[in-house]
């Protein structure tokens, strides 16, 4: 193994063991740190310099306007591996060029897939409606169990993949639950009356052995259904109810925030409900406190009344 071999293993154990990064996130920063040595043809560190940095930033940048179109906050995702790495390097005492002198580019503030208060009563009532229309009993049973997901998205707020993670031994007699998040970090999520009982309902369907709580392949062997399979459900009720728009399980958990908002929560509580560990992450929420602040201007400033 190479020199830049061997600190790259070095520096991907110790996020993962000493900062308890998750196995998803080592795995995307070797596949960005290898790109980055391969294109630059680096076997040791004298390899990695400011210039070949910006070289590969301008490589990296160009890829932008060709077939496979990477985006530039995917372009910052390699810039901030290759940070990191040099920050491992300055943390144990190995010279090398400073991560300070890597900047990330500028990138347009997130848009939201936001849907409205009358579509979101239309995309949680499309589950039952759909199982009230046919006898087939696996459809019946998928039909109960997207009607229990849509549900404990819409109460909880929950990323997709923490919601396929969950296991049947949820307690449903009480309101909250513990969910392991990003980063392996826990936090407390609450149900609501709604969503509780959804999810009674459709496990009193489930008579197979299988542990995840949301399952799929009703008629071969019943296994943990994945992110991409309750997209795709998702979007098919979304169908169902008229809705034009994106929607993807990610827009209940902008509703989940947004609800929370516009009800009068504040800013922190929210951050700590959806596991944002940066409040600026949050604070793409404020398009809802906005509307508040308009009405405060409105009311109570000398020309903005009429």
């Amino acid at each position: 193994m190479t020199e830049l071999g061997t600190l790259k293993r070095q520096f991907l154990e110790y996020i993962e063991i000493e900062r308890g990064r998750a196995v998803k996130t080592v795995e995307n920063y070797d596949r960005y740190l290898t790109r980055f040595f391969e294109h630059i043809k680096a076997e040791a560190l004298r390899d990695i310099t400011e210039e070949n940095i910006r070289e590969f930033r301008l490589w990296l940048n160009r890829q932008a306007g060709t077939a496979g179109s990477m985006k530039r906050r995917t372009q910052n995702y390699y810039l901030i591996a290759i940070r990191a790495f040099l920050k491992f390097l300055r943390k144990r005492g190995v010279e090398s060029i400073s991560p300070e002198r890597i900047e990330l580019a500028k990138v347009p503030e997130r848009s939201l897939d936001l849907i409205t208060v009358s579509e979101l009563e239309r995309l949680l009532a499309a589950p039952r409606e759909a199982c009230a229309k046919t006898e087939d009993i696996h459809k019946k049973r998928g039909h109960l169990r997207d009607n229990a997901i849509l549900e404990l998205l819409f109460s909880t707020g929950l990323r997709v993949a923490e919601l396929c993670g969950l296991n049947v031994d949820i307690d449903l007699t009480r309101d909250e639950m513990s969910v392991r998040g990003k980063g392996d970090k826990v936090r407390v999520v609450f149900l609501s009356p709604a969503a509780k009982d959804a999810v009674k309902e459709y496990l009193a369907t489930r008579n197979d052995m299988e542990e995840a709580l949301f399952v799929d392949g009703w008629e071969g062997k019943p296994h943990r259904i994945s992110p991409r399979d309750v997209q795709r459900h998702i979007k098919e009720y979304a169908a169902r109810a008229g809705i034009t728009s994106k929607v993807t399980p990610h827009t209940l958990r902008h509703a989940f925030a947004t609800d929370l908002l516009s009800n009068g929560a504040d800013l922190r509580s929210v951050q700590a409900l959806l596991g944002h560990a940066n409040i600026t992450t949050t604070q793409v929420y404020t398009h809802v406190t906005d509307k508040h602040l308009r009405e405060i201007h409105q009311k109570f400033h000398s020309r903005g009344r009429k």
